[in-house]
C-alpha cells in the first residue's frame, strides 16, 4: 500500500512537470464566428462573396490592423492578396459585422 501511494505520487508530479515544459497552445480570441482575423486577406466587391464585412472608423475599433507584406500570423496582421486567402473582406459602410482601423504598430484586439 506505501510502495503505490509513492508511485502515484510520483506519477502526480511527473504530469505536473511534464505540463510546465509543454508550449502553452495560443489562446486565440481573434476570430469572429471561428474566422481568424489575421493571415492572407483578399477584399471582394460583394457582399454576398465575403466572410466578414468591415467598416473603418478612426476611433473605438473591435480590432486595429496592420497590413504586412509576409509573416502575417500575428493577430491583426493582414497580408493583402489576390488568391489563397484565409479571409474574405468586404468594406462596408452600414450593417459591418466588425469594426476596424488601420495602424502603423500594435495590432491586435484590446
Amino acid at each position: 500500500m506505501k510502495r503505490s501511494g509513492q508511485f502515484l505520487f510520483l506519477f502526480i508530479i511527473s504530469i505536473f512537470c511534464i505540463s510546465a515544459v509543454l508550449p502553452k497552445a495560443q489562446d486565440d480570441n481573434c476570430t469572429f464566428e471561428g474566422k481568424k482575423l489575421y493571415g492572407k486577406i483578399r477584399f471582394v466587391e460583394n457582399r454576398g462573396d465575403a466572410d466578414v464585412k468591415i467598416k473603418i472608423v478612426n476611433s473605438f475599433p473591435d480590432i486595429k490592423v496592420k497590413l504586412v507584406e509576409n509573416f502575417a500570423d500575428d493577430c491583426g496582421e493582414w497580408q493583402v492578396v489576390e488568391y489563397g486567402e484565409d479571409l474574405k473582406v468586404y468594406v462596408a459602410e452600414n450593417f459591418a459585422d466588425i469594426k476596424v482601423k488601420f495602424v502603423t504598430s500594435f495590432p491586435g484586439m484590446d
